[in-house]
């Protein structure tokens, strides 16, 4: 398969799985709504409560899910071949890695970020 189009399907696969399924666990899972304030607008102090943009927390959220893809990836495709390394980094991120990390987010915000 070219890469191109594998790459290209692995986007799409991760857009519409983050619109819906995204979606899905904020509205019905934890009922997520704009009215709560997070623990660094309402703790604010400069030091350890800072609000900040989104772009930031885009990139700490993505370094930290990032990790065991690349490292566990290869390793998969060099036993098993490619079809299952890409089912383990797009499934494994998508099912398992985003869903782990948006639950933390949120446990922690609800109790002050101190989880």
């Amino acid at each position: 398969m070219d890469a191109v189009l594998l790459m290209v399907i692995s986007f799409i696969v991760f857009f519409v799985v983050y619109k819906f399924y995204g979606t899905f666990i904020a509205k019905k899972i934890y009922e997520l709504n704009d009215e709560n304030l997070t623990p660094s607008v309402e703790f604010e102090d400069g030091i350890d409560y800072v609000p900040t943009r989104k772009e930031i927390i885009f990139g700490h959220h993505f370094t930290s899910i990032a990790g065991t893809g690349p490292i566990v990836g290869p390793a998969i495709a060099i036993i098993w071949g490619w079809v299952p390394a890409i089912i383990w980094v797009v499934v494994g991120t998508l099912v398992m890695g985003g869903v782990h990390d948006f639950g933390s987010l949120v446990l922690s915000m609800r109790n002050q970020g101190r989880i």
